[in-house]
């Protein structure tokens, strides 16, 4: 089959192209891109409008299957990154039983090939059943199929096995991914610690929660090696610390989340428990240095974190409400109204964070938009409005702070390996 994407603004990153021209796709990969290309043999889809990009790629997705398929599953959270334009996503290992294990991988693996939607790759654990003790078979994991490792929702709170995993890794050149949380200081936080968890009465989660473990992890990583790639950042001194980092020349990278560039702990003032996640939202002051860090490179990476939950876990009281909120749909929109329209970001720049910087990160080929590349593409009109509401949705939950939102950037049609997975009001 060829389809012959026309008239559509190229963006992409890896080449740094952002320019009107044809896509050709022929057997599934990108065989041409230049002006007014004809082809009478091929399917025509007209972009006139629209940004095309490669398909986009989550390093941070939680589909919760298996063992929490009443939230999220690897085929609802499938179509639900199909519709926010991700062609690839990252599975966490925080599953029951978790992806600490050959099995596991496996399984993640062939359920996705089932699935056929989107490329799913595992994540494997930094340490057995993520409880900080002792390593995971990372060998075996890589073997299988693990592109990362994690103990994400968890820290690894041991230094030492932080240190020897760094070092391990090397040998295997996969990225160490760690969720920064000094759980001494955060025992029963729901909030960010400040004016307005004073003035809620809510009990906070101190900045420095977060700071002290991404200090801590570059700071091994520059004695010891190893990648280390800090997950969803909230707070200014988090991105001061990984400036420092990467000016000294430790191989850190870093990620942050939609919401934490857009929502501030103000807003949990309504007591809405769809705004209450680790890392809490943090204060404007905190927005304004991620906006920064953005711009300046610091952090390479706009990642979802997509934590669905049930309504049973979320109408709760606040206190014992879980965290997280879905992000898959809603990634895209925010990106271009918070950053693209509001100028923090180019397009390229914007673009680069979700396409070719985690393809880089990852090791993936992918994020591209070269002659002879597999065709994952998306098409998008970054000007059209998008009514967040619960229909909005393809994932199994709709846990969202941003539901009755107007936000701009529709997704109109998601291509993946040369096939139509998704279209703007067709499912």
């Amino acid at each position: 089959m060829k389809l012959l994407i026309k008239n559509g603004v190229v963006i992409d990153p890896a080449n740094k192209i952002e320019e009107k021209l044809d896509l050709l796709i022929v057997n599934n990969i990108i065989s041409r891109k230049e002006k007014n290309i004809v082809d009478n043999q091929a399917k025509i889809i007209d972009a006139e409008g629209c940004i095309v990009t490669p398909g986009f790629i989550d390093m941070h997705t939680h589909l919760r299957e298996p063992g929490f398929e009443y939230k999220e599953t690897i085929e609802t959270g499938s179509k639900a990154a199909a519709k926010g334009g991700f062609t690839t996503i990252c599975c966490m290992p925080n599953t029951n039983p978790p992806i600490d294990n050959q099995a596991m991988v496996e399984f993640i693996n062939m359920k996705s090939k089932q699935v056929g939607i989107v490329d799913v790759l595992p994540v494997g654990t930094i340490t057995k059943a993520r409880e900080g003790n002792e390593l995971s078979p990372i060998g075996e994991l890589v073997k299988a199929g693990a592109v990362a490792i994690s103990d994400d929702g968890n820290c690894v709170a041991n230094s030492e096995i932080m240190r020897r995993v760094l070092q391990y890794t090397q040998m295997f050149d996969i990225p160490v991914i760690d969720h920064c949380e000094d759980i001494s200081l955060t025992s029963e936080g729901v909030m960010n610690e400040g004016y307005y968890s004073t003035l809620l009465g809510l009990k906070g989660i101190p900045a420095a929660a977060e700071e002290i473990m991404v200090a801590r992890d570059i700071l091994l990583a520059k004695d010891f090696g190893g990648r280390i790639h800090i997950a969803h950042i909230s707070t200014e001194g988090s991105v001061e610390i990984i400036r420092w980092g990467k000016k000294v020349g430790v191989n850190v990278t870093a990620e942050v989340t939609p919401h934490h560039f857009t929502l501030d702990d103000s807003m949990l003032q309504t007591y809405d428990t769809n705004y209450k996640m680790k890392p809490p939202l943090r204060s404007k002051s905190d927005i304004k240095a991620i906006k920064k860090g953005l711009k300046d490179g610091i952090i390479d990476v706009i990642a979802t974190d997509h934590a669905p939950h049930a309504e049973l876990d979320k109408h709760v009281e606040f206190n014992i409400a879980t965290d997280g909120i879905i992000g898959l749909e809603t990634a895209f929109p925010l990106i271009i109204t918070e950053l693209v329209h509001t100028k923090v970001l180019n397009l390229q720049e914007a673009i680069a964070k979700i396409t070719f910087n985690p393809a880089k990160i990852l090791k993936l080929k992918k994020g591209s938009l070269s002659e002879g590349e597999v065709a994952d593409i998306v098409i998008s009109n970054i000007d059209k409005e998008v009514l967040i509401t619960e229909d909005f949705f393809a994932s199994r939950s709709t846990n969202s702070p941003f539901l009755g939102m107007k936000l701009k950037g529709s997704i109109e049609k998601v291509i993946k390996n040369g096939k139509i997975i998704y279209e703007e009001g067709g499912n």
